[in-house]
């Protein structure tokens, strides 16, 4: 994380949410409901750090660029000549236009702005500037796109928009030891389901690490596994996150336990039987499975509403084979994402309540309190 300030909230409760794991407390209101808590967050912990934007193959080729936000900035992602990725602020340095328009994915080999059509190459160096031979002085080598720090990581791609992030390497630490196995660089996206709700983006982070409410709230689950099971990894980096078992009967995580794909060629026995939840600081959840990856992309649009892109990753092997779908998977997932954010703006309506004062965490809710401690030396400035 890149927080240079401390959050504008009481520095009395955060530290109680600090307090040794047993003795702990979850963070005051003022974290999920305060729209200057939001704003800061959204300079520190998501401008100012590495934010999971995208995959790989939405680029895939050269050429090939696309536009994202982060935060309040608009980020514009290229495919060099090479197949290098590059990441630049999408505005041009003749009038501020955006040179595309967010969300949007073309292929050239330029860059055109669509205002005053001055030229980049895709290394972001300015080609062309119509009518700029006449102004005395004018050197095209002063007026590059500005580079953002960009990263790829086993198929995920990450922007930095502040540009002083410690590096990636160091934010991810080990998490690439445990997603090695499952090869997401080669799983392709062949389902995706987008939902907006009315919930604090930490409290979807909060909710996805524990399964402490698992038994009131989602039956179909505990069919195919015990709630209880599993234990937490320990983490290097910015990232939480451990392992469930399989009921003896289930192949995965589907309404019946049944797999109707392929299993990852690279797990063991032992992989086979587990299905592994890791939170990626602050807005990547990535949820392995014996035979497709899940992820949750988490974009923070107010104080108390979030966008939410949940992608299903299969191998080439399954969807290759006649037939193949994909929904034994995304059904299950889509009936237990909806009873995970019907409790969460629950939580969201509580936390907006004058009754609400924070409350202490459950013993199994240690990977919540590893969440909620990197948020709480975020807003201390302890990074």
């Amino acid at each position: 994380m890149g927080a240079t300030s401390t959050a504008p909230i009481s520095k009395e409760a955060v530290a109680r949410t600090l307090a040794p794991f047993g003795k702990s407390f979850t963070l005051p209101a003022d974290a999920y409901v305060s729209p200057e808590v939001f704003e800061w967050e959204k300079a520190n912990f998501f401008e100012g750090s590495w934010v999971c934007i995208g995959r790989s193959a939405d680029l895939p080729n050269p050429g090939d660029r696309k536009a994202f936000r982060v935060g309040s900035e608009g980020i514009l992602l290229v495919r060099d000549d090479a197949g290098a990725l590059r990441g630049f602020f999408n505005v041009c340095r003749h009038r501020g236009h955006e040179l595309l328009a967010a969300g949007a994915c073309v292929s050239s080999k330029v860059i055109r702005c669509p205002y005053h059509a001055w030229v980049y190459g895709l290394d972001g160096e300015l080609k062309g500037a119509p009518h700029f031979g006449e102004r005395e002085g004018f050197d095209r080598a002063d007026y590059p796109l500005q580079t953002v720090p960009v990263a790829e990581w086993h198929g995920w791609l990450f922007a930095n928009a502040s540009g002083d992030a410690p590096p990636f390497e160091e934010h991810i630490g080990n998490l690439g030891r445990f997603m090695e196995p499952y090869e997401p660089e080669r799983l392709q996206s062949v389902v995706r389901h987008d939902y907006v709700i009315e919930s604090n983006w930490k409290i979807i982070v909060e909710n996805y690490h524990e399964c402490y409410h698992c038994p009131q709230i989602h039956p179909e689950l505990c069919q195919v596994t015990p709630p209880d099971s599993g234990w937490n990894l320990d983490p290097e980096g910015a990232w939480a996150g451990g392992t469930m078992e399989l009921m003896d009967h289930a192949e995965t995580m589907s309404l019946t336990g049944e797999s109707f794909g392929v299993p990852l060629r690279g797990l063991d026995a032992e992989q086979r039987r587990q299905v592994l939840y890791f939170g990626y600081f602050p807005n990547l959840l990535i949820s392995p499975h014996p035979d497709y990856v899940m992820t949750h992309r988490i974009d923070p649009l107010s104080a108390t509403q979030s966008r939410i892109e949940c992608e299903w990753l299969f191998p080439a092997e399954a969807v290759e084979r006649t037939g193949f779908d994909p929904s034994y998977a995304s059904d299950f997932w889509d009936i237990t994402n909806k009873q995970d954010w019907s409790a969460c703006e629950a939580v969201q309506r509580g936390l907006q309540s004058r009754g609400y004062r924070q409350g202490p965490l459950a013993p199994a809710e240690d990977a919540v309190y590893q969440f909620l401690s990197m948020v709480a030396r975020g807003y201390l400035g302890q990074g």
